[in-house]
Order: C-alpha cells, then structure tokens, then sequence
C-alpha cells in the first residue's frame, strides 16, 4: 500500500476545499480528501464512507458544517467517483473484505488514530465489517451507522422473523423495500435503465452529479448479495461483538430499509444509541445541519 500526492487545505464553512491524496491498495487507487482542520489534540476526526449510487461528494453539505471544528477525512470508494480497480484475472474485486481492507489502507495512509467512523447506505454496511475487524482497535473510537445494516444482522434478522408469524408484516414491509437487490442482478437491464432514465432523475431530484457511479456500483450487490465475494469475500472478525460505542442513525421515512431493522442490535453491540430521524434514505445530504448537530453529540 502506498498513497502520494499527499496535501491537505482548511475547507471553509460552505465551501469545503479538501486536499485529495491517492491510496493503493492492491488493485485499487483510492481518491482520498481531507477537509476542515488539520489533526492534531483536540481535534475530532471523521472518516466518511458513502453508499450507492454515490461517491463522497454526498457528505459534502455536512463537511461545510464541521469545517471548523473537525478534521475529516472522505474517499471515493473502489466503485465510485475518482477511485479506480484493476481486474486481477480478468474480474475486479469488490467483495466486503476487499471494501474494508480498503478503509483500513486510507486510515493507514492519513495516519490518524481514534477516529469516528459514519458510514452511509453501502458505506454503513462497510463500516460494520471495519468496526468488527481485529484492526479496528485503537483505530476507531466510535462509529455511526445510516441507512445500512450488518449484513450478518440483516440475515439474522429475515430468518427470525420468518420464525415469528406475529412479525411477518415487518418481514413483508422490508422484502418490499428490498425489490431491487434482485432486479439488480439481471443483467444489462439496471445498466439501461441507469443510463437512459435514472441518473438524471437522480441528478435532478439530488440536486448532486452522479456520473458513472450507478452503473459501476452495481457490481457490489452482484458480488456481495449473490457472487464471488459472498463466498469469499468474508471480513476478518464478521462474527465478533462491537465493544466501541455505536451510534444507529433510522431515517423513518427510509424507502429501502425498514425502521425495524433496529430491533435485536443490541445482542451483540454492547454501547448502542438508536436515533429516529424525520427523513428517507438520503437524510444526511438533505438535512446537514441536524446531522452534524448528531456527530456533535448533540442529537439531531
């Protein structure tokens, strides 16, 4: 692993004007940006991690509000943005473990400790295999999870609800949300309808560019749901206890994941804050001032 083109400037409040670095790991080259203050004492650290179909240019509305006081550190992940893999025989790697080795290796290269991890839709999903990973120690000091579950809990999850009939209407609501993890696998018909109709619905309703991130991410439900990387792709620590502070962000108003995926974290996260925000799935773009209020500290 190594990273170059290292430089870091002060992000202003509204306009954010980060250094950018490039990280490899393995096959990939990771766009890596740092905003706000530099590190140093008394200075908290973020680690942003996006989700689909995004890249970190999502976290930029809250970066402006914690410019001044934080220091925080956002990349496009190996699907997204300026980020890039090489296919290593013929078929690029995007299972989970490749994903969080790929945030361990940025941690690495800004050289910063004890950071706050928050993590959104895939970059939530992410952030729970890093936070469960033996290297997270010392590394992560608490972590933020929007709008992506474990997904050892989200399997957990379906098979206990299948087990309780008087539950069957929460499994039901969350099957519905879930359509698209299937139709995500067929093939050329999500690329199709990305490119003709979707991305610029997106743009429009996103007010954010999206370029070719919907197309390229496709490729992490196909090998993390169904693929390669579901057989594996296993993280380092998928079956260990969170013991660092965990703080779950619900958006009730989330049109692909079910409020009631809360329910059971606490068997095996040991320091949990369940907070309900009036918001979808997009909350933390649509809403930066309540969610920087939240990695304040001081609730949304």
């Amino acid at each position: 692993m190594t990273d170059e083109g290292a430089g870091f400037a002060p992000a202003e409040r509204g306009t954010p004007q980060g250094g950018r670095r490039e990280v490899r790991q393995g096959a990939a080259r990771l766009a890596v940006f740092e905003y706000g203050r530099e590190p140093g004492p008394g200075v908290p650290s973020l680690l942003l991690i996006h989700g689909y179909p995004d890249d970190h240019q999502v976290f930029l509305p809250v970066i402006a509000e914690l410019a001044g006081t934080h220091h925080m550190i956002a990349y496009d992940t190996r699907n997204a943005g300026e980020s890039r893999v090489a296919a290593d025989g013929g078929t690029a790697d995007y299972s989970l473990a490749a994903l969080v080795d790929d945030a361990f290796a940025v941690l690495s290269a800004v050289g910063v400790g004890n950071v706050h991890l928050v993590g959104h839709d895939w970059g939530s999903i992410q952030g729970w295999a890093v936070v469960r990973d033996p290297r997270a120690t010392g590394a992560i000091s608490r972590y933020t999870s929007i709008s992506g579950p474990d997904m050892g809990h989200f399997s957990r999850w379906i098979n206990a609800r299948i087990r309780r009939p008087r539950e069957w209407g929460k499994l039901g609501g969350q099957l519905l949300r879930s359509w698209y993890l299937l139709a995500f696998q067929l093939p050329v018909l999500p690329e199709a309808a990305w490119r003709l109709v979707l991305t610029r619905r997106f743009e429009q309703a996103a007010n954010r560019p999206l370029g070719d991130n919907p197309v390229r991410g496709l490729a992490l439900y196909r090998s993390n749901l169904f693929g390669r990387g579901a057989r594996t792709g296993r993280p380092q620590g998928a079956s260990r206890r969170v013991h660092i502070p965990v703080q779950v962000v619900v958006p009730l108003r989330d049109a692909y994941l079910s409020p009631h995926l809360a329910e059971d974290l606490d068997g095996w996260v040991d320091d949990l804050t369940v907070v309900r925000v009036d918001g979808g799935h997009w909350w933390p773009a649509s809403r930066p001032v309540e969610f920087a209020r939240l990695l304040r500290g001081e609730g949304a």
